[in-house]
């Protein structure tokens, strides 16, 4: 039974994801499709990257991936299709596989050239399916495309190093569901740099001098729980995916609103760490 992951900015709203999932039920009967995101960000590249892989190295190897977000075919915007650390990505052209795993070569990579016998206006649907059920048959890239020898590079936003090594400078990369903020500040850049040092983290008006590993961290268990008032505090901790995020413990965007917001912080902020000399 193949697993064919999809990750789109389509959202829920639309006939899109239904549309695409009744036409790979339709071509493999026995698939299996795991929605991986459909609420990126339209066109966020950054955002797709950022998800997937921090997604697709759980799943089986021989996995499809079926990327939806900034898929238009054109002259700049090629569609391609690539084995990679055992996955398979069938995606456009458009730097996202840079991002994904910039430091992994495919061992297959091949740009598809299906499209004359296709209509091609809804690219993830009219080509993306094929190519993801040609895989799941067992065919070879080679036979749905042309070998390529590179795809387009980009490189996402890198966190710089000033003033003799006593400032790290990050950017938010990625909102999550619960407003809660991504940096591109590893927790290894991190130790790297500040070895050991103490340190005041910036983040818009407000400062943190500790990053906690988990969320409960903050919490003193000892008190009663009617004492305790943590929901809604602000704290700085090293996510799962290795990254400093910026949370609000318990946010609820309804209510308290999530770090984003209660901090004024956006896509591409900047986020200072500064090392006591």
């Amino acid at each position: 039974m193949p697993i064919i992951t999809l990750t789109t900015d389509f959202g829920t709203k639309d006939h899109f994801v239904g549309a695409v999932k009744g036409a790979i039920y339709s071509t493999i009967s026995d698939a299996k499709i795991v929605d991986v995101s459909h609420e990126i960000s339209p066109f966020n590249i950054t955002e797709t990257a950022y998800i997937l892989k921090n997604t697709y190295k759980n799943f089986p190897e021989g996995t499809i991936h079926i990327i939806g977000v900034d898929s238009e075919l054109n002259e700049e915007n090629k569609h391609i299709a690539l084995l990679l650390n055992g996955h398979y990505f069938v995606c456009p052209d458009n730097g996202i596989i840079s991002m994904i795993a910039a430091e992994i070569n495919p061992s297959k990579l091949v740009e598809i050239n299906i499209h004359d016998r296709l209509e091609t206006s809804f690219s993830v649907l009219d080509v993306f399916v094929q190519v993801a059920a040609h895989i799941a048959r067992g065919g070879t890239l080679e036979v749905i495309g042309k070998p390529m020898q590179d795809f387009k590079r980009l490189f996402e936003l890198q966190p710089q190093i000033s003033d003799e090594h006593h400032k790290i400078i990050g950017n938010v990369i990625y909102i999550d569901n619960y407003g809660n903020i991504i940096s591109n500040i590893t927790e290894k850049l991190f130790k790297e740099v500040g070895k050991g040092r103490d340190f005041i983290l910036k983040a818009s008006r407000y400062n943190f001098k500790k990053i906690h590993h988990k969320y409960s961290d903050i919490v003193d268990f000892k008190l009663p729980t009617h004492l305790r008032q943590t929901d809604g505090s602000r704290l700085a901790i090293f996510n799962s995916a290795g990254f400093i995020e910026i949370a609000v413990y318990k946010s609820n965007l309804k209510t308290v609103g999530g770090a984003s917001s209660l901090l004024g912080l956006d896509y591409r902020d900047n986020i200072t760490i500064e090392f006591l000399k």
